[in-house]
């Protein structure tokens, strides 16, 4: 596409409606590149969670550590998953270490983490194309955490690329100074420059419009508990920074809190498609004053919240407050809301659970686990199924066709789960009497 038309379609498409691009349409064909490369999971999963946002109350996801947690996540109807920073850092990081979240991962760790889910949809895609069933959409949006963008604006857009690689939907960046980055809900907290996050946020957009992908850009910001900042040159941020002396690493210090961060999410809202103002707890009234004073100057703009395991919920909130509590944000423009660490803890609390009861009772522990999988088939689990569920029947498929219906060696034909879990795949054996033999591929050399 021309400079010409791709600066109309910005200015014409709905899409792109109150979306600031300091660059030009020129930029973005002078420095893409001569082929176009086709992203299509990461343009399809855009695609379908800005029509959800749009379309739906809002869109709840739960975080997802491994590829068959968002498979489990999406069979039980979930419309998109979240990918946490924090959960790839405790347990899903390519250096192989249990981390804290401060970006002390290999930055490539969270796209390897989206390039696996997303390989995990493709399987179950597969499996169930192959047998006729097409009742669910497996590719979920997936929402990916860049943290603070793993330097600067460079890293930025290194970092939003690989994800458009990877097949992410949505991108969040936060406006924490990436070398002293720190989950939002521990103390030292350090804040880069108003304008120096903006940065960040049109590098990641102009990544994403030199891949041709409309990903989904979120701006987090962790002004509400930061208590510091590495620089007092932007004026926006002068309000906020208090008189003393500076830290021993040459920090000023922050006076944070709501108004600090309604600052910083009126100057993030035209660079980003989402705000999302990081806080200490499950606070409505909290998340009202936000929410108003964002849409007193950007009426409509959409919101994000962390409905975070750092809370502790019963002791913040009555029953009914808790029940009604998404309901609620979802009136005040937050259109997406996630439990960041849902993966981490279901794990290891179920495994916990099941390691402490077999220890108690050997078997019998485990058997109990067995039936509460049979009776969740009821409602659509599968993995009870567990040779079934990571595709050996499609391999036994593949086998089949490069053999011409000749083979002896298919996995499933006599195996103990098709004996004693009776589940057998209809619809492929159907498939199998009715395909004409053909001759093998002759041997050749």
């Amino acid at each position: 596409m021309d400079p010409q038309s791709l600066e109309a379609r910005w200015r014409a498409d709905e899409r792109w409606a109150g979306i600031v691009r300091p660059f030009r349409g020129e930029d973005v064909t002078r420095l893409r590149g001569s082929v176009h490369i086709e992203h299509t999971l990461a343009r399809l999963g855009a695609e379908r969670f800005w029509s959800l946002l749009r379309s739906e109350p809002f869109v709840p996801a739960l975080g997802a550590l491994t590829g068959n947690q968002a498979v489990q996540q999406v069979q039980a109807g979930l419309p998109a998953i979240y990918m946490s920073g924090w959960q790839v850092a405790a347990d899903g990081n390519d250096a192989g270490q249990t981390y804290p979240d401060q970006s002390l991962y290999p930055a490539d760790s969270v796209p390897n983490l989206v390039r696996r889910v997303n390989n995990a949809f493709k399987r179950e895609d597969e499996k169930h194309t192959m047998t006729g069933d097409g009742s669910t959409y497996w590719f979920a949006p997936i929402v990916a955490d860049a943290e603070a963008g793993f330097g600067g604006p460079l890293n930025a857009f290194e970092l939003m690329k690989a994800m458009i690689e990877a097949g992410a939907a949505g991108v969040h960046f936060e406006d924490q100074l990436a070398s002293a980055k720190k989950c939002g809900h521990l103390g030292g907290k350090v804040l880069v420059p108003t304008g120096v996050f903006l940065q960040k946020l049109v590098a990641a957009r102009l990544a994403a419009d030199l891949c041709g992908v409309p990903t989904v850009l979120i701006a987090r910001t962790d002004a509400n508990s930061a208590r510091l900042i590495t620089s007092d040159v932007d004026s926006r941020d002068r309000p906020f920074i208090l008189d003393g002396e500076r830290t021993p690493e040459g920090f000023h210090p922050f006076r944070g809190g709501l108004e600090a961060s309604i600052a910083r999410g009126c100057a993030y809202a035209p660079y980003a498609d989402l705000l999302w103002c990081e806080t200490s707890g499950p606070d409505l009234e909290e998340a009202r004053a936000f929410a108003d004073a964002i849409h007193d100057r950007f009426p409509g703009k959409m919101l994000a919240y962390n409905c975070s395991s750092s809370f502790n919920w019963r002791k913040k909130l009555d029953a009914g407050t808790i029940a009604r509590f998404q309901r609620e944000l979802a009136d005040m423009g937050y259109k997406f809301q996630f439990v960041t660490l849902a993966g981490f803890h279901s794990l290891n609390l179920s495994m916990f659970e099941l390691a402490t009861s077999y220890k108690a009772r050997g078997m019998t522990a485990y058997t109990e686990l067995q039936q509460e999988e049979f009776a969740a088939k009821a409602e659509g689990y599968r993995a009870a199924e567990h040779q079934t569920f990571v595709g050996t029947a499609y391999f036994d498929e593949i086998v089949q066709v490069v053999s011409g219906g000749e083979t002896s060696t298919a996995a499933m034909e006599g195996s103990t789960e098709r004996e004693q879990f009776l589940e057998r795949a209809a619809a492929t054996e159907a498939g199998r009497e009715q395909r004409p033999v053909r001759p093998p591929i002759p041997e050749t050399g």
